[in-house]
């Protein structure tokens, strides 16, 4: 709850402003039954009404009416600001400290995890809060009145009602406890149920390949089936609340009409101001109803915002230095592209060894291959190059600068990455080749198209450059969407390039061209190219071979093949003896 009202601090005015709205209600309200009492007292007897005061009483209370109706609806439209101004706010502060996280969160999460974290939890927050707003403001408010108002008809009766009252509070914070850890284990089984659905939906042609629609059926409904069952129990068990209360509060308004009856016989007290006194028993106790159903749905939203809150509070990546320094600030925006590795030790985890002693030095403008089988370490020494992970120990530097004393952000815009998985976002074609230079020009657009050979099947498209793509492309192919990830980088043309298998779901005809391609935008820049394909690396200036994480061998490809080891070995598994 601290934690929610930090982001309640910005909106204090609302606050104060939807606290005087329900003031006003709640003090009108507690008007209207002195008006009910005194028209009962001006009914005296057969005959003996005086009409001329009830009428005036009527017009009293028909315009208490309005005010309170209009009270409460400005009291409920601050409170609906109020309660999506906070839950925009913490959404908003989830995805951006999302945004600075280390990648090995993303990489331990499942995806559908964290989605449900920021868009179903803080939805169910909202709710709860919402009505928490609404219930607690006026409640508390009541509660206050209420007391004043009937401490000046009857005093003893007062501290009957102020003594019994709260034991239904008592018995709904207690029910409220019990609860809590059912509401935890829903949003838990609601996160992993919509991780399935996500790996499902973003996987449907595997599944479907595979024939695995039944086994997915089965772990939907295993899940679904724990989701219902914690949902149910959390919900039976809080439904549990409001009639104990109600219970205690009856048994309250009983006392109150005995000992407000026996009163009127002694003539201590009017029998309109009994029936002013019941209905503020009533009032006073409908709060604590009001706020015992309240906890019930205040403990889903504190249990959904506190899923949310184990997101914003993970530890992020470890931020620039206040002086870090900006890559290419000294040579017009452009690094030189000298890389240096040197005695570099990294492992995911702490139990299991994977690059050991890693030595490496590149000139500006050379071209580097990466070799070896599936996984020696090729990807994680990309990983490395990006700062996507940081070293254990030794150095990463570039132009003579240690990687971690620079920006993230001027070292990464060094660098063009084409990766293996190909990534599009919900967008236009144009606008996923810009993603990394919004401020193309047609021209460049087109020239960079041309280049990777993307223009021709854009062109084919619906509506060309302009076609809309979903985020796994929708009808493209998956070389066609490798070509546009490709173009991206062509557009931008970085100092530095990374392609990790960029060739490897184009077909063999339009590879030939892309390598052509690849030749004109590695000159003068320094690449790092990840490839299976050995025939793809022939004229790169220097091929690293690596297995288990170190490098083995190293040089041309001329001269790696007559060494006779296991470049040669890798190299001529891929032809056969007579090629």
């Amino acid at each position: 709850m601290k934690k929610i009202f930090k982001y309640l601090k910005n909106y204090i005015p609302l606050v104060v402003v939807s606290l005087i709205f329900a003031a006003i209600s709640v003090i009108f309200t507690l008007y209207a039954p002195i008006l009910s009492g005194r028209a009962i007292d001006l009914v005296i007897g057969k005959g003996e009404v005086d009409l001329s005061g009830i009428k005036k009483i009527i017009l009293q209370f028909a315009l208490v009416s309005v005010i309170v109706g209009v009270a409460q609806w400005l009291m409920n439209v601050i409170n609906n600001r109020i309660t999506y101004l906070v839950v925009k706010d913490i959404r908003t502060k989830a995805f951006n400290h999302l945004e600075s996280l280390p990648l090995k969160y993303i990489d331990s999460h499942q995806y559908g995890d964290i989605v449900s974290r920021i868009v179903a939890d803080v939805d169910s927050f909202s709710d709860g809060l919402l009505m928490g707003f609404s219930q607690l403001f006026t409640g508390v408010v009541t509660i206050i009145g209420t007391l004043i108002f009937m401490l000046t008809v009857n005093v003893k009766v007062t501290i009957v009602v102020i003594v019994l009252t709260p034991l239904s509070l008592l018995l709904a914070s207690f029910i409220a406890k019990k609860t809590y850890h059912l509401f935890v284990k829903q949003s838990k089984e609601r996160a992993e149920l919509t991780g399935l659905v996500d790996e499902m939906v973003g996987n449907e042609k595997v599944v479907q390949a595979f024939s695995y629609e039944d086994d997915a059926e089965r772990r939907f409904e295993e899940i679904n089936e724990r989701l219902a069952d914690a949902s149910l129990k959390a919900t039976f068990f809080s439904s549990l609340t409001n009639p104990s209360t109600r219970i205690i509060n009856n048994v309250i308004y009983a006392v109150v009409g005995i000992m407000g009856g026996f009163m009127v016989i002694t003539g201590k007290m009017t029998v309109g101001s009994l029936t002013c006194f019941l209905s503020y028993a009533t009032q006073y106790a409908k709060p604590f109803n009001e706020i015992s159903g309240v906890i019930t749905e205040l403990q889903n939203a504190i249990a959904c915002a506190n899923h949310v809150f184990d997101v914003i509070e993970e530890e992020p990546e470890i931020a620039d230095q206040l002086d870090a320094y900006i890559l290419g600030s000294e040579t017009e925006g452009h690094a030189l592209g000298k890389v240096e590795l040197s005695n570099v030790k990294f492992s995911y985890t702490p139990e299991q060894k994977l690059i050991e002693n890693f030595n490496l030095s590149v000139k500006p403008g050379q071209r580097i291959a990466i070799v070896g089988p599936t996984g020696c370490g090729k990807s994680t020494v990309i990983n490395l190059l990006m700062r996507f992970y940081d070293v254990n120990s030794g150095s990463i530097s570039v132009d003579g600068t240690d990687i971690r004393k620079m920006t993230r952000h001027s070292l990464r815009e060094n660098y063009g990455m084409v990766l293996q998985e190909t990534w599009l976002k919900s967008g236009t074609v144009r606008e996923n080749i810009t993603y990394g230079k919004p401020d193309a020009t047609d021209e460049e657009i087109l020239a960079a198209a041309r280049l990777t050979h993307a223009d021709s099947f854009i062109r084919r498209l619906p509506n060309g450059y302009d076609t809309y793509l979903t985020e796994d492309g929708g009808s493209l192919s998956q070389g066609q969407k490798q070509l546009l990830c490709i173009t991206r980088v062509m557009l931008s043309l970085p100092p530095m390039l990374i392609l990790d298998e960029a060739t490897s779901s184009i077909d063999t005809r339009t590879e030939i061209h892309i390598q052509h391609s690849f030749a004109r935008m590695m000159k003068g820049r320094t690449s790092f190219i990840v490839a299976h394909r050995l025939s793809t690396i022939k004229e790169a200036d220097q091929i690293l071979v690596m297995k288990n994480g170190n490098i083995i061998e190293q040089g041309t490809h001329e001269a790696l093949l007559k060494q006779n080891g296991f470049y040669h070995e890798l190299y001529y598994s891929q032809f056969d003896t007579a090629e």
